[in-house]
Order: structure tokens, then sequence, then C-alpha cells
């Protein structure tokens, strides 16, 4: 029986982005993950409200995964009211039979540079294995000397992204601009079907 190497990737995805995927494709192939789950959040505790409404954000995912057998989007955290905290996310998975040991949960090193004000804050690294990837202007090897003791807690992924960010595809929209090749095909498809950020009354800084 093929063991289970779970992947986690979540965030708004306003919308989801190169960046997002490249990260993707980099755990995929260091861990050798046999499944990974790409997580739309619903309420982010640490952002901003997200501009496009969670049935956007979940169809522009939906459109990433439908061509890869191995990826898939959930909503588990859009099925909540509550804030999207990735502990919680984590505990659900483990209340449907996962060890902490099959969980990898993946994260920019800009996102994990502030994990000390994340929720359960240190509890929360014992709920998974924390898979962090570089990202332009902050590799993994700057990061574990930044946080040194967090440096044997977590497993690093150096690998190149995508220099984009979802505020940089909303402002690019806004003002008229192309979105290629910083969002998947489909998804710049979805965008320019439904209109998304084309008028978003000043809204436009969020996650990355």
């Amino acid at each position: 029986m093929t063991a289970r190497r779970i992947g986690i990737l979540g965030g708004t995805f306003d919308p989801i982005h190169c960046g997002h995927i490249d990260a993707a494709r980099a755990a995929e192939e260091a861990l050798g993950l046999t499944r990974l789950f790409l997580i739309t959040s619903n309420v982010p505790p640490h952002r901003a409200a997200p501009v496009a409404s969670s049935y956007h954000r979940f169809a522009m995912v939906a459109l990433v995964v439908s061509n890869r057998p191995t990826w898939f989007a959930s909503d588990i955290e859009l099925r909540s009211a509550a804030p999207s905290y990735t502990s919680t996310t984590l505990q659900r998975f483990h209340g449907e039979g996962y060890a902490p040991a099959e969980l990898f949960f993946l994260i920019g090193a800009d996102a994990f540079a502030e994990i000390e004000t994340w929720r359960d804050y240190p509890q929360i690294l014992d709920l998974a294995q924390f898979a962090v990837v570089s990202r332009p202007g902050l590799p993994v090897a700057e990061l574990r000397h930044r946080l040194p003791s967090l440096a044997d807690r977590i497993i690093s992924i150096d690998a190149p992204t995508a220099d984009v960010s979802a505020t940089d595809v909303r402002q690019r929209i806004a003002a008229g601009e192309s979105i290629a090749g910083l969002v998947p095909p489909a998804v710049r498809q979805h965008i320019e079907r439904h209109g998304l950020y084309t008028t978003m009354s000043g809204r436009l800084h969020g996650e990355d």
C-alpha cells in the first residue's frame, strides 16, 4: 500500500496565480505527494476581506485542478462561517483519519516569516509537516537565518516561483492591463468572462 503524503495549500486565491501553482508543483515533486488539496479560505484572519466572492475564488481553483488528477479543490473552509484558521483546518484533517506525519502544509517563505503571529503557535507546528517554499526576494535559506529556532522544524524547498501576487493581478485588471502569464489561461478567461476585479472601489490590497 502506497504511503499517504498529503499536500495542503491554503489561501484566499483572490485570484489563484502562477506563483501559487509554481509552489505547489515544486512541493509535489520535492515531497513525492500522493494528493494535493488547494483550500480556498473563507474569512482570512490575517488579511483584508477578499474582493471576489467565495464562489468565484473556488471556481478558479477548480479550473486549475481540473486537468491534474492528484490535485483537488477543497471547500473545507468555505463550509464554515468562522475565520479560516490553519490549526482548525489541520485538526479537521486529523478527524478524517490523517496523521500529522502524513500532512505537508505548503507555505511560502514570506508567509511563514509571520508564523509566530498565527493562532495556536507554536503547537500548530506539531499538526503537520511544514514545507516552506522560497519566494522571490526571500529564499528559504535566508528565512532559516531569520528564524533559527524553527530551522529544524521545517522542510525547505528552494525552487523558483513566479514573481507575482494577487494584489498585482487585481491592480493590473483595474488599470486595464494584461494579466497574461500571471495566471493560468483558464483563470484569466474566468476573470474576463465575469468581469472580476474591474471595479474594486480602492480595495486593491490583500494577499500574495
